[in-house]
């Protein structure tokens, strides 16, 4: 499955998308808001393609377009790894991310937005939720733009987290 928007592609993972997944995930800002790990190097970038994304067929690469570039992710939570627990078996929770230099300039709503069509349809999805940690202004912004409602605060690993939930039908 590919979905393009205006400025984005979302695709598969590939194991050539690892160079590119360093650049972004090695960035502390990034993997700070995102809760995960700093990439330490290309070779672990590369490990988190292969055992993390590509299983998960439900987690796209957000590509640049005009330059196929990956500068971001964006997919469901594999089902049972929820950060908030979901009310049935018809919702699941989405997380995205996007590479530094691109913050504050649209790409993250643009890509939720392609990506809430394909929960629905595709996936027969009724509802999704948003973890997002409670400092992280941008992914709130992204979930409200997107019409999701905060309905909840909570704890994951010691952090603040705000929870969002859109009804999808």
């Amino acid at each position: 499955m590919i979905i393009d928007t205006d400025r984005l592609t979302l695709r598969p993972w590939q194991e050539t998308d690892a160079h590119d997944l360093f650049r972004y995930a090695s960035d502390k800002r990034v993997s700070g808001m995102a809760l995960w790990p700093c990439h330490t190097s290309e070779a672990m970038s590369l490990e988190v393609i292969r055992q993390i994304f590509i299983p998960n067929k439900n987690s796209f690469a957000i590509s640049l377009q005009h330059t196929g570039e990956v500068v971001g992710c964006i997919g469901l939570v594999p089902q049972g790894q929820e950060n908030y627990p979901v009310v049935s078996t018809s919702e699941r929770e989405v997380g995205y991310w996007i590479g530094y230099p691109f913050w504050g300039k649209g790409f993250t709503t643009e890509a939720l937005k392609a990506f809430l069509p394909y929960c629905k349809d595709c996936l027969g999805i009724k509802s999704l939720i948003i973890t997002t940690g409670i400092l992280n202004k941008g992914s709130q912004r992204v979930a409200e733009k997107c019409g999701f409602t905060q309905f909840a605060q909570c704890e994951i690993d010691g952090t603040a987290n705000l929870a969002y939930r859109l009804t999808l039908i």
